[in-house]
């Protein structure tokens, strides 16, 4: 008798993610998560060079900056306990002064529209549907870095709005790169601060645009990230402690379908290779100084440079 219920995922017939992969992931905070593992086994990737974006129209402003060429100057920023922010940015996007914050944004439109020109995959993880404008400007925020909340409108963007901006974020970098390859999928975290039901309603939201842009044949892939967190996992035992994020062992099971359906099999020997050698240099001897942790550390050395002759971008520093 099962107790569960799987959802089957079949590995992709076309474009699967190998050694000589480029990804640009941006989005959600579990893009963070994704990452971590891509970068664990290797694979080239830049995530989120602007901080967590939980939902498309602050993914579509900075992209759309980017790609336009569109730099931050000082009027983008604005001043708040001795530091400067951005609307745009994440909250670790601050500097000393505007000037500060204006340089760093701005490489990082240089570092996304670089990325992107060459990126063989994009991944977009949408977080959240609710939106928070910013009464002055009449603008949409990023993030409200603590600004007090009677300065902003909260909003549900509606299905044909986000649709509506994955479909421009996805026509803009193709422009640049047309054979650039999309993986949409929706956050598995829940957004209870705004209420049960409104998360439900947002997660809804997400689903229905995304799934108006879809179109393998044009190689606009959805991952179901979200459906194996709600419908197959299904159970508070894979969730932290505060009950909104999925666990280690939820993310490392998410991380494993993602494996089984986008990474290229040819890829799974190296990646023990590299999962051996990055466990060698981690490993904490009980006695550093003996010959044998020694004659160990050099073997695994070895390794790692052999790894490296055959695939120059790997570093295990």
């Amino acid at each position: 008798m099962e107790f569960r219920t799987s959802i089957k995922l079949d590995q992709q017939a076309h474009g699967l993610i190998d050694y000589n992969s480029d990804l640009f992931m941006i989005g959600s905070c579990f893009a963070q998560k994704m990452s971590y593992r891509l970068n664990y086994f290797q694979f080239r990737n830049l995530t989120n060079p602007f901080g967590i974006l939980f939902h498309p129209v602050a993914i579509e402003r900075v992209i759309t900056r980017a790609l336009n060429d569109e730099f931050f100057d000082e009027t983008d920023c604005f001043e708040m306990n001795e530091r400067w922010f951005s609307f745009e940015g994440h909250s670790y996007l601050n500097g000393r002064t505007a000037r500060d914050l204006t340089e760093r944004l701005n490489d990082k439109l240089k570092e996304t529209k670089s990325q992107l020109e060459s990126a063989t995959h994009l991944v977009i993880t949408l977080g959240t549907a609710w939106v928070y404008r910013h009464i002055s400007t009449d603008t949409i925020v990023a993030n409200c870095h603590k600004v007090p909340q009677k300065e902003f409108l909260k909003e549900l963007l509606t299905v044909e709005e986000i649709s509506e901006s994955v479909d421009s974020i996805i026509k803009l970098i193709r422009l640049i790169n047309k054979e650039i390859r999309v993986i949409l999928t929706v956050s598995p975290v829940r957004h209870l601060k705004d209420g049960m039901i409104e998360n439900s309603r947002s997660k809804a939201h997400l689903l229905a645009g995304v799934h108006q842009i879809v179109n393998q044949r044009d190689g606009i892939h959805y991952f179901p990230s979200y459906e194996i967190m709600m419908d197959d996992l299904r159970d508070y035992r894979f969730y932290e402690g505060d009950m909104l994020h999925p666990n280690s062992l939820a993310v490392q099971y998410i991380w494993d379908q993602f494996q089984k359906v986008w990474i290229d099999e040819k890829c799974y020997e190296v990646m023990e290779e590299v999962d051996k050698v990055s466990r060698g240099f981690a490993h904490k001897p009980f006695r550093a100084d003996s010959q044998d942790y020694k004659d160990f550390l050099k073997k695994n050395k070895e390794h790692a440079d052999k790894l490296k002759a055959e695939y120059p971008h790997f570093s295990f520093d």
